[in-house]
């Protein structure tokens, strides 16, 4: 028996946990560099192999980056959001 697919669209998959619900993941320095516009990154300086921890909504858009999981969790929480984490 093959299992039926099912497709939903953003807004459906980011209201399954409703709008207070981000994850967190850890990402390369390499995969923030190459997304976020020049002017915006002047004056930080990263190890393209450093690993970061980005906090998304849970249709994707990216919030924010923070260099640690627990601060990630913690502004996440600050924010009255309420953060899961994504291996």
């Amino acid at each position: 028996m093959t299992p039926a697919t099912h497709s939903l669209t953003t807004e459906a998959f980011a209201a399954l946990g409703g709008p207070d619900l981000v994850y967190v993941r850890p990402v390369k320095a390499k995969e923030i560099l190459a997304s976020t516009p020049l002017a915006q990154m002047r004056g930080v300086e990263l190890d393209p192999e450093q690993t970061l921890y980005a906090v998304h909504r849970a249709d994707g858009e990216r919030l924010a980056v923070l260099t640690d999981k627990p601060a990630a969790m913690a502004a996440a929480l600050a924010h009255d959001l309420a953060p899961v984490s994504v291996h």
